[in-house]
């Protein structure tokens, strides 16, 4: 099974259009355009049924201590943890790209609702801005569906994004949780993925990282 994109090359920088937020002359982040990348792939095995998509960074900070500080930077030695932008089950089985812009574009302050069928009959977990905009008054909610990336505009190192479709043998992955999280689908589908393909951007706010 292959995996490409047309909104980034593999290994690659995201564009800004596709982050949630981009670096800002002034209040060093600002929001930004959110809209999800292009995705196509093929070699796909006989059987499939569904496909399911995740989307990660692998590269966040496990301590929040020097997270968007001044004067200091996150340092590169820190242990990292993941953080999911984007969950997605259902999608067809003879779906063989999603559009730019197709799933999202515009951040939805307090996050877009969760429970209702997306793009091609699909359904979308919850990504983890659910909880790093708890107790916000103006970002707080429960985010569902493509929320790009927004990596700390002080952190040291570039963060990696990796996007993973799964081939399906089954029609719907079973999920209890209307609301349901990156870790419940991997769980859900333990034993029905027929085949997986990723690519990787790479995104960061941090003047200093930022490419040419």
């Amino acid at each position: 099974m292959r995996l490409w994109s047309d909104s980034f090359e593999d290994g690659g920088w995201i564009d800004p259009r596709n982050a949630f937020a981009t670096a800002a002359e002034e209040g060093h982040v600002r929001l930004s355009d959110n809209v999800n990348p292009h995705l196509a792939w093929d070699d796909v095995p006989d059987g499939t049924r569904s496909f399911a998509l995740i989307m990660r960074d692998r590269d966040v900070p496990s301590s929040p201590e020097d997270v968007n500080k001044e004067d200091r930077e996150v340092p590169a030695d820190l242990p990292r943890v993941t953080f999911d932008h984007w969950v997605v089950v259902d999608l067809p089985g003879d779906l063989r790209e999603i559009r730019e812009g197709e799933f999202c574009s515009g951040v939805t302050p307090k996050g877009k609702p969760g429970g209702i069928r997306g793009p091609h009959g699909c359904r979308e977990g919850r990504n983890d801005y659910t909880g790093w905009f708890a107790g916000d008054p103006d970002m707080g909610g429960t985010y569902h569906g493509y929320d790009g990336p927004a990596p700390p505009w002080n952190d040291s190192i570039v963060h990696h994004y990796v996007f993973t479709v799964y081939a399906l043998d089954v029609d719907s992955v079973d999920l209890a949780e209307e609301s349901f999280t990156a870790d419940d689908v991997l769980a859900a589908i333990e034993g029905h993925v027929l085949a997986e393909a990723s690519i990787t951007g790479r995104y960061t706010q941090n003047p200093r990282l930022l490419p040419a």
